[in-house]
């Protein structure tokens, strides 16, 4: 992704919130318009109908789509989209996060503070598990963006803090650290972490990647179907897997 670029993009949609009087007051959420713009500055390009759906961003690469989250809503998309042209999703990652808390009854707004929580490529596994069926697609392409961003939270939730259970209210984008692209199913030999040693287990890959328990189950299950990894044998009752150039069907 072009600094340069990102930079735009995050005045332009900074500038339209303060005139539309703050924090997620616009029709959609910052850092979802910080990467549209990012990717797409010209608007007529924006919000484009095919095949009875909207896509975020069509050009002359294709369909873009802007996903943070609920992969599970895009299948029906994927399978109008691929159809006639490539797409690619652009997911970010909060690989530096800054908490910032606002008070939903006073309006007052908290000093930041980073939170302990690091951000990785491979948090993307949990939601590419809901489009697995597309993931060897020629057509499909995928960017994860790591990002520093700054997260609002309403002080809602329950506790005597109200800190657990609370409502996110936006995040807005400071800086991007880096991009992965995905193009091809060899592609996502990117997931695999540094340090892992050859074989591994599961357990093995959690502590390389140092990702929660799911989400390295998940991305472990991924590979394997992507066959970027096989399994050879049994460690106790966890399998054991070594990297291999083989592909499995995904059908």
């Amino acid at each position: 992704m072009d600094i340069e670029a990102f930079k735009q993009a995050l005045n332009r949609v900074q500038d339209g919130n303060q005139q539309s009087c703050g924090i997620g007051t616009l029709g959609e959420k910052t850092l979802h318009a910080v990467l549209k713009y990012c990717y797409e500055p010209r608007e007529e390009n924006h919000e484009i109908k095919i095949g009875g759906y909207v896509a975020d961003i069509v050009g002359e690469n294709g369909i873009i789509e802007i996903q943070t989250r609920n992969f599970d809503k895009l299948r029906k998309k994927l399978s109008a989209f691929l159809e006639v042209c490539d797409v690619t999703i652009v997911y970010p990652v909060a690989a530096i996060k800054w908490l910032i808390w606002i008070d939903p009854q006073t309006g007052s707004v908290s000093s930041r503070r980073k939170s302990p929580r690091k951000g990785k490529s491979q948090d993307i596994c949990n939601e590419l598990y809901k489009i697995r069926t597309f993931l060897a697609h020629p057509r499909l392409h995928l960017k994860i963006v790591l990002l520093e961003l700054e997260e609002y939270r309403y002080q809602n939730g329950w506790g005597n803090n109200g800190k657990r259970g609370s409502v996110r209210c936006d995040r807005i984008p400071i800086s991007i650290l880096g991009e992965v692209s995905i193009d091809r199913p060899e592609d996502y030999c990117s997931l695999l972490p540094d340090g892992l040693k050859i074989p591994f287990t599961t357990a093995d890959f959690r502590e390389a990647a140092a990702v929660p328990p799911k989400a390295s189950q998940t991305t472990v299950n991924l590979l394997h179907r992507l066959g970027i990894i096989k399994r050879i044998g049994k460690q106790g009752r966890s399998f054991l897997y070594e990297i291999t150039a083989e592909r499995t069907d995904l059908s």
